[in-house]
């Protein structure tokens, strides 16, 4: 069964069912969301999204309201607009400015958002996230950084992980201005059983999660190239973006749907298919007697992946 309604004007058909946010794709019209993403379940956290519905008394998340027969949704009335506006304003109150030196920038919804709204970060005296807990910066990993000080508290990277049955790492601790993203029992990604598979990476809005590794090599979002490759590591076929910029090559997840799982080896043998300057070492997690350790690793040992060791560097040419 089809539903017929009317958003800004424009009257769209979609089945019924369908949430207004998808609804309005359909002609053209991206209402703005920081929590949402139509593989993930749906919690209308961050409430950007918020659409003006005629004969409705309060705004509505439009991630969540349902399409019905004859509805008219307004998606940029002057209430609508001044909510956004307000619930950006919090948000970069509580934010980092260092949008200049941000791994995401240019790939940044807040900072998108901000853009689109003409809202700019304001001077205060209030506390700010991240400012005197040496947690909320994680550096032990090699392939995700960490900083909780820009998350927004979306819980996308939560709803992804957990899509995997034998994964589950992150989840929300603490209360009010103190609730943050905990892996496992508040442990680095390091100590956590967190695999390095980027799901988590893949879904942030935020510079909160990034690849380390194209951190580390300054490949920014908007320079070199981009190319969309599937991964060919197992049969899943999962979809990767190799970006290439002054020689050098970091590969990226782009988020699988449902709960299929991602992996740190599918990203490593697709960087040594289309790299030409891989580094000699790669890291693996280890059990020791202090606990979870990442130690250097040859990219045999990696990937032991006869189809590509041709290309890989020879572990013993120190």
């Amino acid at each position: 069964m089809d539903i017929t309604l009317t958003i800004d004007g424009k009257q769209v058909t979609v089945p019924k069912g369908t949430m207004v946010i998808e609804a309005a794709k359909k002609v053209g019209i991206n209402i703005p969301a920081l929590c949402y993403d139509k593989e993930l379940q749906i919690v209308a956290a961050c409430r950007m999204c918020v659409v003006e519905i005629e004969g409705s008394r309060k705004l509505v998340t439009s991630c969540s309201q349902i399409v019905w027969e004859g509805m008219e949704v307004h998606t940029m009335s002057e209430r609508v607009v001044q909510a956004r506006k307000g619930i950006l304003r919090l948000l970069l109150d509580n934010h980092p400015n260092d949008c200049l030196t941000c791994q995401k920038a240019g790939d940044c919804l807040l900072q998108q958002y901000a853009y689109d709204y003409d809202v700019a970060f304001r001077t205060h005296d209030g506390a700010r996230r991240g400012e005197e807990e040496a947690r909320f910066t994680d550096t032990s990993s090699p392939y995700i950084l960490r900083d909780e000080s820009k998350c927004i508290l979306c819980g996308k990277c939560v709803r992804t992980c957990a899509q995997v049955l034998d994964r589950q790492v992150l989840s929300f601790a603490g209360r009010g201005f103190n609730t943050h993203i905990s892996a496992d029992a508040d442990n680095t990604l390091e100590e956590s059983t967190c695999v390095s598979c980027n799901r988590c990476v893949s879904v942030c809005p935020v510079g909160a999660l990034i690849d380390r590794r194209a951190y580390e090599k300054k490949i920014r979002n908007w320079a070199g190239t981009k190319k969309g490759v599937k991964c060919r590591a197992c049969d899943y076929g999962c979809n990767m973006e190799v970006h290439e910029d002054h020689g050098e090559v970091t590969v990226k997840a782009r988020q699988p749907a449902g709960g299929r799982p991602l992996c740190l080896r599918g990203r490593l043998f697709t960087e040594a298919e289309h790299s030409k300057n891989l580094p000699k070492h790669v890291y693996k997690k280890v059990e020791t007697k202090e606990g979870r350790r990442f130690v250097k690793t040859s990219w045999q040992d990696a990937l032991s992946l006869e189809k590509v060791l041709a290309n890989l560097p020879d572990p013993e040419d120190e």
